[in-house]
């Protein structure tokens, strides 16, 4: 397995009084490759979603499949319907293949120039032209860096702003300006894309009048955490499974009360609650010598369930969890933004401190199978050992 992983998320607004945007992102992983397509079809509503589905759709599998950027313009050319109004089949698109890990081939056509941080600030990498099928077609070939952030977007982005706050729209020095300003290198590829989405949807006054969608890669070195989430069936192997977790690589978490006494009694160490108040409802944290963190179970994790579902579709709740000093917060922290491949050490034991064991049982394993899940839907590795 390749040490670096390329982390992907995008974020779509539709033009205001739309219900479908004429925007489309496709991602394709295959072995060791990630394909991304950000394609943008002529107009907006339905027939715009029409032509960036198709454009996308198409271009990303034949992409994928080792087809030329020739062949697959002129299927494009010869497979999009012609707008009846405007007498043209038109989809902008922007393609960046990622291998291995270690080098990207990025594929441009009529989209605002993809923008790559390197370090935090603006890189020019370098760019060849040509034409193919009458369409001019820019074309990058470049090696990696950990923490490389490259951002495509929609012409959406660079009209952010006109004729409301700004005269020429958020022009792409502008964008870059900002995505500097706001480059932390902890930030997942969703939240960077979140936070420049969120930015044209303010300059448009929460009303946009082209559909938006900024797409971001990041580049960044895998990171291991491992979870230990309730006692094992058989009390005779607390020791085993404790040491199991704890051989594990990488940053490891307890949550619950039993498995945190197990924990504390394997290292020999004490329990120590700390004072957390932005969250009354989530059970505060404790510290263990020896564990990076000590939650509650059930609902700190449901609580963080509850974050990923929100994470991988509108990202509404990022500020929230990423600021607050409460155990779901910091949990959420850990396996969202952080951790890229994850090991949940689920225990099968029963609670004998909630009054219905069964219902408390299978709502754990719910919890776990959903999170699970969805984890995944982010491109993070996920192992579930049930002991």
């Amino acid at each position: 397995m390749n040490d670096l992983f390329t982390d992907v998320g995008y974020v779509s607004l539709n033009h205001v009084g739309e219900e479908l945007c004429g925007d489309n992102v496709e991602i394709v992983r295959k072995n060791d490759e990630l394909v991304t397509v950000l394609a943008d079809g002529l107009g907006s509503g339905v027939k715009a979603c029409i032509l960036s589905t198709l454009t996308s759709k198409i271009i990303s599998t034949m992409i994928s499949e080792e087809m030329s950027i020739d062949e697959c313009v002129e299927t494009i050319a010869a497979t999009l319907p012609v707008c009846r109004d405007r007498g043209v089949a038109y989809s902008t698109f922007t393609i960046m293949r990622f291998t291995s890990g270690s080098e990207t081939e990025i594929i441009q056509f009529d989209n605002p120039m993809v923008i790559l941080l390197r370090d935090g600030k603006n890189f020019e990498y370098p760019v060849s032209e040509r034409e193919i099928g009458g369409k001019k077609i820019f074309e990058t070939r470049i090696s990696l860096k950990n923490d490389d952030v490259f951002i495509a977007m929609s012409d959406g982005a660079v009209y952010a702003g006109a004729e409301r706050v700004l005269n020429y729209g958020w022009q792409r020095e502008n964008i870059i300006a900002y995505a500097e300003g706001a480059y932390d290198y902890r930030n997942t590829a969703k939240i960077i894309a979140s936070n420049l989405a969120d930015e044209c949807n303010r300059l448009y006054d929460m009303k946009p009048t082209d559909d938006t969608t900024v797409l971001a890669v990041q580049i960044r070195k895998r990171k291991y955490c491992s979870v230990a989430f309730g006692p094992p069936e058989d009390p005779a192997d607390d020791e085993k499974i404790m040491s199991e977790f704890l051989a594990s690589p990488g940053r490891h978490i307890v949550c619950g009360g039993t498995t945190s006494k197990i924990a504390a009694r394997y290292l020999k160490k004490e329990i120590v609650p700390k004072n957390q108040n932005d969250d009354p409802s989530i059970p505060p944290a404790s510290f263990i010598d020896g564990i990076d963190l000590v939650t509650e179970g059930i609902i700190t994790m449901a609580k963080v369930l509850d974050y990923a579902n929100d994470y991988i579709g509108s990202n509404s709740m990022f500020k929230v969890w990423n600021r607050q000093n409460d155990a779901a917060s910091e949990l959420a922290r850990m396996l969202l933004r952080e951790a890229t491949n994850i090991i949940i050490f689920a225990g099968r034991a029963k609670n004998t401190a909630h009054k219905n064991e069964a219902i408390s049982f299978n709502i754990k394993l719910k919890v776990i199978e959903e999170l699970k899940a969805v984890l995944e839907k982010m491109d993070k590795t996920v192992v579930v050992n049930y002991y």
